[in-house]
């Protein structure tokens, strides 16, 4: 018997709670923030029902927790919502075109960017533009063309105002681009993207405040309701209260502050001193988790046993030399604040598990799941084994490889990249694995990458049949699997009284829909907390 009036009532064809063992309910209740009960009857919780409640009828829906993407970067896809929009070229001549067009509106001397969405094998030329390219679609303005997180193109005027010439050297774990004359091509790679990335100006708060209301709108409209951005530069975390005190951010924010460009342990020290005023926020909609660490480069770069198939010489990047991460990352858990850690290539891995073996025995009865794996792409038997024998939870993203397979067919072969995250064996081998997008270098939805760790489908077709796990573990990936590595099981991943209200509602039952219509299944509704942050169609009642 209700003791009180329900904000939002809720009756569906199913409302999976993802407890084990427990059938679809059919409807649902929530007072204020909390899911407050559930029942078989459609009509069973009628009894909530006040003139101040508001219904949702939708007796062909099916309900499930709201999703996690535990490996994304939100910040970037704010930047994307008024950055030229390059991911809608098909040629390096529109490609031209449209940053072109923005010069054309944009005083000369300010800096233009691109979003970073696209892959250059969708363009017919197959190629990234050059710097001397750019020069074309605009000499006056400094052009910075972004490709993912890991992968910089610029003009030639970007690189005259960032002093970097021919003579420059390469920093460590970065490479500054040349061609087979050995002129700079603009191409910037993982840290040196920084020699250039500095000089950025800040825009201005609103522009970043609704950049930020157009993304996570966009994330919430693909039933994602949490996101784990993997890249937030510390200033950042100012701009996010801010949309967050606003009302205009759709997702909760779990937040790892970048260490991205950063090589001394020192330089971690003065990071955490600005992290401080972070450590005791409570607020369930924006958390900073921890920090972010980049040990081996991406796509072009991931740290690798074996050589690259284009060049016999090259095993890619790693960005730390090995002690100094093992004190960095030391410092970061000592003030108490949780570590993930890009580690991409077999070699990235190895060096990343013996790190945090050294962290972890230098540091007895260190809580679990300090230390997390970001991708662990070519992670072996061996290496997973090891993983799991020190608690290190990972996250894998099959989105990044649905989109990127080709281009990775170039550099390591199609053997390893049908080897790229093995889901199917993390998990039976026992690791506690999560799920993402990895946006901007794959595409976020919720759906889009259930259907991809289910099918192994990718640009190039199916790659690594035997990794591909089935859809009861898909979903969990992405909710209970995901509350657990953010230490917020008692909050969320399933539907259960007491736990918070983040829903979405579907038009067809997404656990035994055909395959071919999960890839683009989208909610009709997603609701955070109680609160509508995406819906299609009008609520009855």
């Amino acid at each position: 018997m209700a003791v009180r009036g329900a904000d939002t009532v809720l009756r569906a064809a199913a409302v999976h709670t993802l407890v084990a063992g427990q059938k679809p309910q059919r409807a649902l209740a929530v007072v204020g923030d909390r899911i407050a009960a559930l029942s078989e009857d459609p009509h069973g919780l009628d009894g909530w029902i006040t003139e101040a409640t508001t219904v949702i009828d939708e007796p062909d829906a099916t309900v499930l927790p709201a999703f996690d993407d535990t490996h994304t970067h939100l910040i970037l896809a704010g930047h994307s919502a008024h950055d030229v929009p390059v991911h809608q070229a098909h040629t390096i001549a529109e490609f031209l075109d449209l940053i072109r067009q923005r010069a054309a509106v944009t005083p000369e001397g300010q800096w233009i960017r691109t979003t970073t969405n696209w892959q250059e094998l969708n363009l017919a030329e197959r190629r990234m533009p050059t710097a001397a390219e750019l020069d074309q679609a605009s000499d006056k303005h400094p052009v910075l063309v972004k490709r993912g997180g890991h992968n910089d193109v610029v003009n030639s005027l970007a690189l005259h105002l960032a002093g970097i010439t021919a003579d420059t050297p390469t920093p460590p774990g970065g490479v500054i681009g040349r061609d087979e004359q050995g002129r700079l091509n603009g191409r910037l790679i993982d840290n040196a993207m920084s020699l250039v990335e500095r000089l950025l100006p800040a825009p201005d708060v609103a522009t970043r405040i609704d950049g930020l209301r157009l993304a996570s709108a966009d994330y919430a409209a693909t039933g994602i309701g949490t996101v784990r951005d993997c890249m937030v530069p510390l200033p950042d975390l100012a701009v996010l209260q801010a949309a967050r005190d606003q009302g205009v951010l759709n997702v909760r924010v779990r937040a790892l502050v970048s260490a991205i460009g950063m090589t001394d342990p020192a330089q971690i020290e003065d990071l955490l001193d600005g992290m401080q005023d972070w450590r005791y926020t409570a607020d369930p909609l924006l958390r900073v988790w921890g920090v972010k660490f980049v040990l081996d480069g991406g796509l072009e770069a991931g740290a690798t046993e074996e050589p690259y198939c284009d060049h016999g010489d090259f095993f890619g990047t790693l960005t730390w030399e090995p002690d100094a991460l093992v004190r960095s990352v030391e410092a970061v858990v000592r003030r108490g604040w949780r570590v993930g850690t890009h580690a991409y290539g077999d070699r990235g891995v190895r060096t990343l598990l013996d790190v945090y073996q050294q962290v972890l025995e230098r540091n007895p009865g260190l809580p679990a799941g300090m230390l997390v794996m970001e991708h662990g792409g070519l992670a072996d038997a061996a290496q997973r084994a090891r993983a799991v024998a020190l608690g290190i939870p990972v996250t894998v993203q099959h989105p990044l490889l649905h989109d990127t397979a080709e281009v990775e067919d170039g550099f390591w072969g199609p053997e390893r990249v049908n080897r790229l995250f093995p889901a199917r064996q993390w998990i039976d081998q026992g690791a506690l694995v999560t799920a993402g997008s990895d946006f901007p270098v794959g595409a976020y939805g919720a759906m889009r990458s259930v259907w991809g760790m289910v099918t192994r489908q990718t640009v190039t077709g199916i790659r690594g049949p035997e990794h591909a796990i089935t859809r009861t573990e898909a979903l969990a990936l992405h909710t209970a699997n995901a509350a657990r590595l953010l230490g917020e099981t008692a909050l969320r991943g399933t539907l259960t009284p007491g736990r918070l209200a983040d829903l979405t509602l579907w038009p067809t039952d997404p656990t035994t829909c055909p395959n071919d219509q999960l890839r683009d299944l989208n909610p009709t509704h997603t609701l955070i907390g109680g609160r509508s942050v995406h819906c299609l169609a009008s609520p009855a009642g």
